[in-house]
């Protein structure tokens, strides 16, 4: 999988389970692009879609987040760490609208808005999945 250095997006990301909707994990399904398993290295985007953005509304918290479709390839990399990793997007989310200024911060670092869903897989290789958010940069 090619992973980009072109920057994309900041913000804040969080991480999810895979399910036929936002459920929770154990619910079967594969999300949004029929492709999610929460063992694998892959997201959420908030504009995967029409449909996707209808649900999402990232723009409603100043958000006017690019499409990015099922299958697009994204290098998530934590702020303050500095630690990557590759995902592809199999899924809606997050609902960026019910977080608007949220904001997530580690070491003089602050980043706003919840942009990106990671799987566990994908979330803990970039940081413990305890601390729920992490302030990202995202490149394609």
């Amino acid at each position: 999988m090619a992973c980009g250095s072109t920057k994309l997006w900041n913000g804040e990301a969080t991480w999810f389970c895979c399910g036929s909707a936002w459920g929770p994990c154990a619910s079967a399904g594969g999300g949004a692009c029929g492709t999610c398993r929460s063992s694998a290295l892959q997201a959420a985007w908030p504009n995967a879609s029409k449909a996707c953005w209808d649900i999402t509304r990232p723009d409603l918290c100043g958000e006017d987040i690019p499409r990015r479709g099922c299958g697009s390839v994204m290098k998530v990399r934590h702020d303050c760490s500095g630690a990557s990793v590759c995902v592809t997007v199999s899924d809606c989310g997050p609902r960026t609208r019910g977080f608007c200024s949220e904001s997530t911060c580690c070491d003089g670092v602050c980043r706003t808005n919840r942009v990106i869903d990671l799987t566990p897989a994908a979330f803990s290789a970039i940081g413990s999945l305890s601390s729920g958010t992490l302030p990202v940069s995202i490149f394609e």
